[in-house]
């Protein structure tokens, strides 16, 4: 049996991390932009979340990699807000928190338990990074009522170190996107101009708290997942991507290179000139030779 890495710690291990969360949220540092404002009297920064936890739906999700979604599907929780503002985002709604209310960390813990009781192969956390001291405080709420299954962390992988180094002993597979591998790219499209330097340091920071991908009979349980969405017209953000990855993170790293992107959220609106490729979806050559990059690289696990 597997057990998840969080039941093998104790309460106090947990409370105490949830402690210096807390601390972090206010004034807010728990993200790169380091907003610091004081959350805690309701102020709230970029993400324009307070200290409650914020969603806008949960539910078994049959869509994600086969080794998350498995046969009964994974147990997602959307939370509304983020930290990046991509201005193509699939989920604009939610992301944006155009959607969503407030509900309080007994009750999410309440929904990771029906989760569970349903079914799901795990917690799957899509976009924690901004209200983890809610998340924690339901988790330990949680436990104390029976929730066995692993903590899968959804992100899109703009995070800061320090905050991923009270998740070790807590998180079971961190499942982050690697979107860009330039400065000016991070910058123009999602308002992050140091994405690439930031993802970098939190995938090697998972890693090394979880390894490779651990699957056991047909599930993860442990380890790192990443995505990378292709973009039409900027294949060349793949090169530095999965040099990266093979090179310096694994080559036995589980990597879904995505195919299904469309235009959404701000693009066509705003899109700025150098990028108009992505008023369009991406064709099957551009998704091809993104592959074809990612196996020249020694990559296989995830993607055919």
């Amino acid at each position: 049996m597997n057990t998840p890495v969080y039941l093998q710690r104790s309460k106090q291990f947990l409370i105490n991390r949830l402690e210096k969360l807390r601390k972090m949220a206010s004034p807010c540092k728990l993200c790169p932009r380091h907003c610091k404002v004081d959350r805690s009297i309701g102020s709230v920064g970029f993400c324009n979340t307070g200290m409650l936890p914020e969603i806008a739906s949960f539910g078994p999700h049959h869509g994600e990699e086969e080794p998350i979604s498995g046969r009964s599907g994974s147990g997602t929780v959307f939370f509304t807000g983020c930290n990046m503002q991509c201005l193509f985002c699939q989920n604009f709604e939610i992301s944006r928190g155009y959607s969503g209310h407030k509900i309080t960390a007994e009750e999410l813990a309440e929904i990771f338990m029906q989760l569970q009781a349903i079914g799901c192969h795990n917690i799957n956390l899509v976009t924690p990074t901004h209200q983890l001291p809610a998340i924690i405080e339901a988790l330990i709420i949680a436990m104390d009522i029976g929730l066995h299954i692993p903590i899968v962390y959804n992100t899109g992988g703009y995070e800061d170190r320090d905050t991923l180094k009270l998740l070790d002993g807590i998180i079971d597979i961190y499942m982050p996107d690697f979107k860009y591998s330039e400065n000016i790219t991070g910058s123009v499209l999602a308002n992050t101009p140091d994405y690439p330097e930031r993802v970098k340091a939190s995938i090697l920071e998972m890693h090394s708290q979880v390894g490779d991908l651990k699957i056991v009979n047909g599930i993860a349980v442990r380890g790192l997942l990443i995505r990378y969405l292709v973009l039409p017209g900027l294949i060349k953000e793949g090169i530095e991507i999965f040099r990266f990855i093979a090179e310096e993170v694994s080559r036995d790293t589980w990597i879904n290179i995505m195919d299904q992107y469309r235009p959404a959220g701000d693009i066509l609106k705003m899109c700025p000139d150098e990028y108009s490729s992505l008023c369009r979806r991406l064709n099957g050559k551009e998704y091809l030779y993104a592959c074809q990059i990612a196996s020249g690289y020694g990559l296989s696990r995830g993607f055919t």
